[in-house]
This record gives structure tokens, sequence and C-alpha cells, in this order.
């Protein structure tokens, strides 16, 4: 296996002293995504990829980080986020706890958006860490571009509700998607300029595309921690 949650610490260590690098994923647990996705939408998608990643790469995969940074969605019942500084401070921390022991790299697995900032923060300086944005990969982005339809979209939209059709199919539900009413705006989320919590139209969601989405996901993050590895030897 390659979750260190399941099995005993001296396999971690002959994992590692066979050149296993760490994966870490930062998805959160309790955040709103919209009325047909579950709360924990960014932590399934976080351990989907990270175990992904790990099968290609040989990675050994720590618990995700499922409390975060996420400012933009206090406003829906449940939703939890720390602040900037304590995301910032619990990020560097183990961070830099995995470091401690050699993996081959330590690569942070980052679904966020509003994460982003913050965990580039955290990691300077510690030798060895990379900060990898799922959603910035030069796959996934000529995906994206090539299936999606709706006019603007970032969360609980079309594709996020579509990468989950593929990894959890059965956590979705699609009768009660709802498209965000009127057009694209800035700031937070709130429940009159997005009632649903949506940002975006998720009623195109198909699996098909969720399917593609994940594979040019996947791809870019194995490129990444491969080049990473091959730069560092």
């Amino acid at each position: 296996g390659h979750d260190v949650s399941a099995i005993s610490w001296d396999v971690v260590a002959a994992r590692l002293a066979e050149g296993a690098p760490a994966l870490l994923g930062i998805g959160a647990g309790a955040k709103e995504h919209g009325l047909h996705l579950p709360m924990g939408t960014d932590a399934i998608q976080a351990d989907w990829l990270c175990r992904g990643v790990a099968a290609r790469t040989g990675a050994l995969v720590w618990p995700c980080l499922t409390y975060g940074f996420y400012p933009a969605f206090k406003a829906y019942p449940g939703s939890i986020t720390l602040s900037r500084a304590t995301f910032v401070a619990m990020l560097r921390e183990v961070a830099g706890n995995i470091l401690r022991w050699k993996p081959a790299g330590l690569f942070v697995i980052d679904t966020g958006i509003s994460t982003i900032g913050p965990a580039s923060e955290a990691l300077v300086g510690l030798a060895g860490a990379h900060h990898v944005r799922v959603h910035e990969g030069p796959r996934y982005r000529a995906a994206a571009a090539q299936l999606q339809q709706q006019a603007f979209g970032s969360h609980a939209d079309e594709l996020e509700t579509s990468r989950m059709l593929a990894i959890a199919p059965e956590q979705v539900d699609m009768a009660r998607a709802q498209a965000t009413p009127g057009g694209p705006f800035e700031g937070p989320l709130t429940r009159e300029n997005a009632p649903s919590g949506s940002y975006g139209d998720p009623t195109l969601a198909a699996r098909d595309k969720g399917e593609a989405l994940c594979r040019a996901m996947v791809d870019d993050v194995v490129d990444a921690v491969k080049s990473a590895l091959e730069g560092e030897i």
C-alpha cells in the first residue's frame, strides 16, 4: 500500500530508504459544494488524486489536510475555514515533519484556489518541498478549455461536478444541481449571489468529461513529480 495511515512505521522506513517520494494532499473536508455535492468534495478528490499518482510513482501518501483557508464559503452552514496564519503554520509544520524522514521529495497536491497563496508561503525555504497546483497543469487546462460549455465557473461547477461523476458518482445528486443565477461576480459567495452555493453551471456536467479531466490531472501531477525527481538526482 501507499497510504502511510494503513501501514506500519518500519514499512514506511523501508519505502523511504528505497527512494519513495512523499505526497500530501490539501482538500477541504467541510466546505459547501452546492446542493448536489457533499461538503467533503475537495478531500475526496485530493485522496483519489494522491492514490492515482502514488500508484504510478511509488510515492507514500500522508493523510490529506482537510482543514484550510477557505474564507469565501463562510456564509454556508457547516463550512469551516482556518485563519490564513493558522493554515500556513499547520502546513509548514506538517511538511517539515515529513521532510525530517528524508523522502525523495515532498509534493503538496493542492486542490484549492484560496489555499494556493498560503501554501506557497508555507513551503518557502523547505528544501525538497514542491507545491503542485492541480488546476494549473498544462494537460488539465487544455482539457478544461476543450470540454467546458459553461460561460464561467470555478466551484461546484460543470468541471468539478464532472470530475466527481468520474471519481465518486454515488456522491453526486444531479437532480439538485443548480447554476449560478446571473453573470460572473467577484468576492465571496453568499446565499444571495449564489443561492445553491455553486459558482458556474453544474447542470452541464457529464461523467465522460470528468474522466478526461481526471486523466489529464493525474498525468500532469505524475509529470510534475517525475520531472522534479529527475532534476534532483
